[in-house]
């Protein structure tokens, strides 16, 4: 077992990839209609897929975000830290 604290940490360029993939699947939620934010946190709860569109290929994009990376820089954002 570990008895150190692990570390996790996202350099700037793959934070500015993410933020632009979670933009883009974002967009597409809205112009088909869903709840963005419901249909993210879903997807992020559960990671199937199948709660993003695949319009604009979205779902090929969330398949390309690392959940843990994007729970980190979600957390990082809401305390602004």
């Amino acid at each position: 077992m570990f008895d150190q604290t692990m570390t996790f940490s996202v350099n700037e360029d793959k934070e500015a990839e993410l933020k632009k993939n979670l933009t883009a699947i974002y967009d597409a939620l809205v112009e088909k209609g869903y709840n963005p934010i419901n249909q993210l946190v879903g997807y992020i709860l559960s990671e199937d897929p199948t709660y993003i569109t695949t319009y604009n290929n979205a779902r090929s994009l969330v398949r390309r975000i690392d959940r843990d990376e994007l729970l980190q820089v979600l957390v990082r954002e809401y305390l602004k830290k």
